[in-house]
């Protein structure tokens, strides 16, 4: 998979924070894994759905990894 360069911000209430932290470790990830692993679900979910190609599956289809 292409190096991750970006940063995606999001502003969360201390109470959200929280629940993703101890999500997170449950899962054994850190933070940023986990809500990657979850965002990228949700993504693909959403626009399969719609019809749309997933940007991130045809990088890795690209790179020849799938």
């Amino acid at each position: 998979m292409s190096e991750k360069t970006e940063i995606l911000q999001v502003r969360l209430s201390i109470s959200e924070k929280a629940s993703f932290e101890k999500a997170a470790a449950v899962n054994g990830l850190t933070v940023s894994a986990w809500a990657r692993e979850r965002l990228r679900r949700e993504a693909r979910t959403e626009l399969q759905s719609s019809g749309q190609k997933v940007p991130f599956l045809e990088a890795i289809r690209i790179e020849g990894q799938i």
